[in-house]
């Protein structure tokens, strides 16, 4: 286990690889864990770095900093004190909402991001997240009568996380002008979503697909909230694809052969 003092408060990090940089930011239900697949795949190439944002997983916990814009500085000052240079941010749910705020506010510390599940707004996301610390000794499956997460160790580091971190970020969220800050990106941004998301409403996502040059939207068919572990095989060759300086965001699709691949 890495760690790193910011701000007073300890960070928990994982990184491996060697080259260009990739961060990935994860969402409201889990730690730096769900990442290990796309971070294995993407090693070869990059340096890849994960880390737990403020009250999940092993990062400090205090109260005080679950909030939209204290993510957004914790991860600048981690890109900072590691001496990253302008790294791929790929953010899911919360972390994409967060890698969003850090290009609109320091577009310097980002080269381009990829947004997982990314909520447009504090209504698309399903109001029994709000009440899952509250109850999160019941476990997901009984709070959303369903069970939004696909592995059993993601789901356990979910129910390790602050007490309030969850209702205090989605508070703070609540207050985010997502639709602003992509249409005014400095940024290239590469939107995934999963066609059956269970906890982000992406109905409302589909208007976005193309209407901007630096935007692109892809949709898993078949997936789920987490379409990076879902179709983990699908995710990660978009990924390389993404992450190759010579391929343009216009050229970016699930090819048909990567579907033929992983069925």
């Amino acid at each position: 286990m890495s760690a790193v003092v910011i701000n007073s408060g300890v960070v928990h990090y994982e990184s491996f690889g060697r080259g260009t940089p990739i961060l990935f930011l994860h969402g409201w239900l889990g730690s730096w864990r769900y990442w290990m697949p796309a971070m294995e795949s993407l090693a070869v190439e990059h340096r890849v770095y994960a880390l737990d944002l403020w009250g999940f997983g092993d990062s400090d916990k205090s109260a005080e900093r679950f909030t939209m814009t204290e993510y957004m500085l914790q991860v600048k000052n981690f890109v900072r004190e590691m001496g990253i240079s302008q790294p791929i941010i790929v953010g899911h749910a919360l972390g994409a909402a967060v890698a969003l705020e850090l290009s609109h506010n320091y577009p310097e510390y980002v080269q381009k991001i990829v947004a997982i599940s990314l909520p447009l707004h504090a209504g698309s996301i399903d109001r029994r997240l709000t009440t899952y610390t509250r109850t999160r000794t019941a476990g997901l499956a009984r709070v959303f009568r369903w069970k939004p997460i696909p592995l059993k160790e993601v789901e356990q580091e979910a129910a390790r996380a602050a007490p309030e971190a969850i209702a205090h970020s989605l508070e703070s969220f609540a207050s985010s002008n997502v639709i602003e800050q992509l249409v005014h990106a400095p940024c290239d941004v590469l939107l995934v979503y999963g066609e059956k998301d269970d906890v982000v409403d992406v109905s409302s996502t589909r208007e976005l697909n193309d209407a901007l040059p630096h935007l692109k939207q892809v949709t898993f068919s078949g997936a789920k909230h987490f379409p990076m572990l879902d179709q983990s095989s699908k995710f990660n060759r978009l990924m390389k694809d993404f992450s190759d300086k010579n391929t343009s965001l216009a050229s970016l699709s699930l090819k048909e052969e990567w579907r033929r691949r992983t069925r």
